[in-house]
């Protein structure tokens, strides 16, 4: 699903062109990042927005 709100790791991993292993790693990292601001998180999934401001800095307003 394109337009959900989270994906998972072989979504991450085709949008940044690495393995799925290195897309869960990436997931569970940026998942404790916003654990540790307070947010609820899906193990295995990361927030789509969150994604894409930490990775290419896009802000999603």
């Amino acid at each position: 699903m394109k337009n959900s709100l989270f994906m998972n790791a072989q979504e991450v991993a085709d949008l940044l062109g690495t393995s799925k292993a290195y897309a869960y790693k990436l997931i569970q990292k940026l998942n404790e990042e916003l654990a540790k601001e307070g947010y609820i998180t899906i193990q295995g999934k990361v927030n789509r927005s969150f994604l894409k401001k930490r990775i290419y800095g896009e802000d999603q307003r």
